[in-house]
Order: C-alpha cells, then sequence, then structure tokens
C-alpha cells in the first residue's frame, strides 16, 4: 500500500473517529437533559400535589401562583401558607413520591418563621442498609415565603445517572470498539514502518554482500586462470583480496547474528575489571593502524586521570567505541575529527564521542538508536551500513544499565554521550 494511501486512510479514521465521538457526546448530552428535565418535571408535579394535599388538612387555601420553586439542580422549597407538621409531611412525601417512582435520597427541612431559621427534619434513604450520601443541616432560605419548607436531592446526578445505564452501556461499547480501531490504525503503521526498515535492511544487506562476493568472484576467475602458476604475485596478490573479503563477510554475518542474539534475550555479559582511559587508548590505536581506515582523520583524546576502572564487558565495550568512531569517519562529509574524552561527576563517568561531521537534524534523535534506521540522506547514497551500529550501542548500554544520549545540530557535529553510575 502506498504512502499516500496511508495517510488518507488515517485521515478518514480520524475524522470518522472525531466525528463519532462528537456525536456520540451530543446524544449523551441531550438524553442527560431530556432526563433531567422529565426528573425536575417530575418531582414539581409531586411537590405541588404535596402542596394541594397539606392544605386540605390544614383546611387552608392553596397559593394562587404555583408553590414549587426550584431554587437549584438538588434544592426545592414548597409554599404552604400555614403551620407545617413535620410528621404529616413525611408522610405526604413519601406517599407521592411512591406515586411518581421518585426513588432517591432526599432530605428536608421547614422554615421557622418566628426564629428566622430552617428547622432540619430528616434524611430519607431509599436503601436503609447504606449511609447517607450527604447530610446537609443547613439548608438554604427563601425570603419571599412565609410558611414553607425546603427538600434537597444529594444524590440526583446518581439517580438520573441510573436511569441512563444502558445508553452509558452502548456508549462503552462504542468507546471500546473506538479504542480499537485506534489501535489497529496504530498497528497497521508500526507494521508498515517495520516492513519499510527490513526492505531498507535487505537492500542495504544485499548491497554490502554484492561488494565482496563480486571481489572474490574476480579473484577466483583469476587464480583460476591457466598460466597463473606462473605469476606468483598475482596469486599472493589474489589470495589476499579473497581473505580481506571473506573476512568482511564474516563481520557483516557476525553483526547481524549478534543483533539477532541481543533481541532474542540469550545474552549474557561477562563483567570484569576494565580500566577506563587504557581501554580506550587500545581501541584508537588499532583504529589508525587499520590498513581499511587509513584516511586522511584526526582522533584525539582528553582521559581525565580520575576516571579509574569499572566493571563491564570489556568486547562489548570495545564494540560500542568502534561502533561510534566508525559512525564519525563514515559519515564525516570532510575531514573527520574525532574527540574522545572522560570525566568523573559524582557518582558518574562521563564519555562522550564527539565529530565535526555534518550533524542531525533534531527530529531524528530519538530514532537514530532504533534498529535498521539510518538518517535520511536524499538521493546520495554513499554510506554503507545495515543501520544496527547506534541500536547495538544501545542495546549494550541499556544491559549495562546505562544511560546514552545524542547532543547534535545541523552544521555543528555529533556528541554521543554515555553516563555510567560507577559507586
Amino acid at each position: 500500500m502506498k504512502r499516500n494511501q496511508i495517510r488518507f486512510i488515517i485521515m478518514l479514521g480520524a475524522f470518522a473517529i472525531t466525528g463519532i465521538i462528537i456525536v456520540q457526546y451530543y446524544f449523551l448530552h441531550s438524553v442527560w437533559s431530556i432526563k433531567e428535565k422529565q426528573f425536575n418535571q417530575t418531582v414539581n408535579i409531586a411537590l405541588r400535589q404535596v402542596a394541594e394535599r397539606m392544605s386540605e388538612y390544614n383546611n387552608t387555601v392553596m397559593p394562587h401562583a404555583n408553590p414549587v420553586k426550584q431554587l437549584s439542580a438538588n434544592y426545592f422549597v414548597v409554599n404552604i401558607n400555614d403551620v407545617i407538621d413535620a410528621n404529616i409531611l413525611e408522610y405526604f412525601l413519601q406517599t407521592e413520591f411512591d406515586k411518581h417512582n421518585i426513588v432517591t435520597d432526599y432530605e428536608y427541612a421547614i422554615y421557622d418563621c418566628h426564629n428566622d431559621v430552617m428547622e432540619y427534619g430528616k434524611y430519607i434513604l431509599t436503601d436503609e442498609n447504606r449511609k447517607p450520601f450527604r447530610l446537609s443541616t443547613d439548608l438554604p432560605k427563601y425570603d419571599e415565603y412565609m410558611y414553607y419548607f425546603g427538600i434537597n436531592f444529594p444524590t440526583r446526578r446518581n439517580y438520573i445517572g441510573s436511569d441512563m445505564t444502558l445508553w452509558i452501556i452502548f456508549s462503552a461499547i462504542l468507546l471500546v470498539a473506538v479504542i480499537f480501531f485506534g489501535y489497529a490504525m496504530f498497528v497497521i503503521l508500526h507494521q508498515k514502518r517495520l516492513s519499510e526498515l527490513q526492505k531498507e535492511f535487505i537492500n542495504n544487506m544485499t548491497h554490502e554482500f554484492k561488494t565482496p562476493i563480486s571481489s572474490i568472484n574476480i579473484s577466483a576467475d583469476v587464480l583460476s586462470a591457466a598460466d597463473i602458476e606462473s605469476q606468483p604475485h598475482r596469486i599472493k596478490k589474489y589470495s589476499a583480496i579473497v581473505k580481506q573479503e571473506n573476512a568482511r563477510l564474516n563481520n557483516l554475518v557476525e553483526k547481524v547474528l549478534q543483533i539477532a542474539h541481543i533481541e532474542r534475550g540469550g545474552f549474557d555479559l561477562k563483567k570484569e575489571t576494565v580500566v577506563l582511559n587504557e581501554l580506550i587508548s587500545e581501541v584508537v590505536e588499532n583504529i589508525r593502524a587499520k590498513n581499511d581506515l587509513q584516511r586522511d582523520m584526526v582522533i584525539e583524546t582528553q582521559l581525565a586521570d580520575d576516571t579509574g576502572s569499572l566493571m563491564a564487558d570489556p568486547l562489548h565495550l570495545v564494540n560500542v567505541f568502534y561502533n561510534l568512531i566508525d559512525n564519525a569517519i563514515k559519515y564525516a562529509d570532510k575531514k573527520p575529527e574525532i574527540l574522545i574524552s572522560t570525566a568523573r561527576k559524582n557518582q558518574f563517568i562521563i564519555i562522550e564521542v564527539k565529530d565535526n561531521g555534518p550533524g542531525i537534524r533534531p527530529e531524528f534523535h530519538s530514532k537514530v538508536f532504533r534498529k535498521f534506521f539510518r538518517v535520511p540522506t536524499g538521493n546520495i547514497h554513499n554510506v554503507k551500513g545495515f543501520g544496527l551500529g547506534l541500536f547495538y550501542v544501545k542495546k549494550i548500554c541499556d544491559i549495562h544499565k546505562w544511560s546514552v544520549k545524542l547532543q547534535s545540530e545541523p552544521g555543528q557535529g555529533s556528541s554521543f554521550i554515555i553516563e555510567i553510575r560507577n559507586l
């Protein structure tokens, strides 16, 4: 599948998910508003009938206006126009709420006009086996009525929510479906990226193997020529080429197998005491002496005297330095200048490998340690490799419980910094 098609599918999927979430939110909000309005209307009707029954009981005239006033989402006051008997009021409230199927906790208080206070009545539980949700001993007063009572519904939101259980379940199912769709898109993109990386790795590996195989094939043709026995210098020359290219092939295969071995988790460190400065000096001297890397370059060291020794696997630590230095040399766009420095800061040993190369853009800093990843160079493909060097460096540091980070800006070179906690 082409990249543009994947982008179109992702954009379409994101648009669909956003639309579904918006529609579902609007739907739930609308259902909640309707349920809330129904609850308020039902409570208004029930409280109005309570007021009518209280008027009949007290033999008084009902107010002309609606006696029920809603002061907040949970709180109502009811005008009675006469003294209120708490026991009679509670009985009427229970019977009317049962009649209108209002099954939720409530508490009431009766206004005492002589003392200008709300006399707290009682908290009525729908389930007597549990404790009150909230106890409000000081319900608000209402200045426009003389004889009235106030009633509060502390569990109103829970009551309305329980009435929407089916809708909430459907929304949860839809949310799970949306999450699954998003996860599926993530997996598709991840697999697509892995597929591209593996394809690039195979292409790189093919090119890497092609050169030594071609050299060996040419050397074999020369060595199998009829008159080669009379040219001992050519036999020596092409035999050396075969040996050199064979060693190169072995190194390439070993590198791939080593990464696969680490990935499978079958990797055991053989730690021993390593004098860091001595090891770095040996690595630098070996690189300078290698015939295949004798090009115009400068490798310098600034090694702190107090670095001392550390516990590490010397073989893999050496390979870490080789990979970092090899990268600096391969990617150099001018005469390579490499500085390896060590320092001790509190409980940490700091190792820095700095070069004067082209640098790496910030958006690639978190990607350079990924397997098979190579910094894009446009249409120029003059740097060979599998994209495994820095991945190997990161794996070895992780196994040793060290940290490795990159500091780089385009045109200002790169610095790879390893922090080793050495108590």
